[in-house]
């Protein structure tokens, strides 16, 4: 294997890991404000098909990707309606979610483009690389190929996990953010809204899911497939819990299903060095495999924010 297959492989690993890094860290700001979000995956579905459908309706991928971000939004709010406002089960919310944003991708784009749920091809409506400048040149064109030939949402995906650690640790938001998720009692005696801070992560979590969404239908493909997210915000919640809910180690939790996603196809039918050749079964099978396995008991112990999960009721 020469290094432009491990150049390769290395794009793959790093363009696999950006839906889930945003996801991942979309599930970070709601858990961390004590609203768990089992509907990551059903956000990021509804995100990458309404950025499809808009796509190859207005022709503009950045009209596409604010239709997806706002859709994802919507059903952000709603969650928290359901969970903040009316003090519903969070779980029970999440899922509700996966299985509305899986029906109303097929009923609709069935009926807008009578594919059987799919979307035609985006065109120009799409996300495309930077282009590697330094072709042809030794080791700059390695170096730009893998870290910088890539559509936008890598840079945003791996930029936000800086400025999620200086928000959360380094902020007044932050630390309220963080308290809320922790003793939410205390921060209303403090006259702080915990209505309002749940709220607020919760948008910025819609937010991050949009942009998930559309990584997948809009850089990573060329439109919408039923069902296309594939299991991504489940994956994302395994990489928080293996993280522990802080987002340096939510990237690297990320890159590793990644590189696993990668290797299902770079790897198949290739012959391995004690190995043989690798089961096509296996490579696919293996990114679950690991999710399996670290939930466990392989990481640790990870506590959850301690309100996690429990409805705030304002004491009179």
């Amino acid at each position: 294997m020469d290094i432009g297959f491990w150049v390769s492989f290395g794009e793959s690993t790093i363009r696999g890991a950006t839906p889930l890094l945003l996801a991942c860290l979309a599930g970070l700001y709601s858990e961390r404000s004590g609203v768990f979000d089992i509907g990551l995956e059903g956000k990021i579905l509804a995100a990458a098909f309404t950025g499809a459908a808009a796509g190859v309706l207005l022709g503009s991928a950045w009209l596409a990707l604010l239709a997806a971000v706002i859709v994802s939004v919507f059903f952000a709010l709603v969650h928290g309606l359901a969970c903040i406002t009316f003090r519903g089960n969070q779980i029970v919310s999440g899922v509700a979610i996966n299985f509305l944003a899986a029906g109303l991708s097929a009923v609709i784009g069935n009926v807008l483009f009578r594919m059987g749920g799919r979307t035609p091809p985006l065109g120009d409506a799409r996300f495309t690389e930077v282009p590697n400048y330094f072709e042809g040149v030794p080791v700059l064109d390695s170096i730009w190929s893998l870290f910088f030939t890539h559509s936008i949402f890598v840079f945003l995906a791996f930029g936000a996990v800086p400025l999620t650690w200086y928000v959360l640790f380094r902020t007044r938001f932050g630390l309220r953010l963080r308290a809320v998720g922790e003793n939410p009692a205390a921060v209303d005696t403090a006259g702080i809204s915990v209505t309002l801070m749940r709220y607020q992560a919760v948008i910025v979590c819609g937010v991050l899911c949009g942009l998930a969404g559309a990584t997948i239908s809009m850089a990573l493909n060329a439109g919408f497939v039923n069902n296309m997210s594939a299991g991504r915000g489940f994956i994302a919640l395994a990489a928080l819990i293996f993280a522990k809910w802080r987002p340096v180690q939510a990237m690297l939790a990320c890159l590793l299903f990644g590189f696993l996603d990668a290797a299902e196809a770079r790897l198949q039918g290739r012959e391995l060095w004690l190995i043989g050749e690798v089961p096509v079964q296996l490579m696919q099978a293996m990114p679950y495999i690991l999710v399996v396995v670290l939930l466990a008991g392989f990481i640790g112990q990870a506590r959850a924010p301690k309100a996690g999960g429990v409805p705030y009721v304002k004491e009179r």
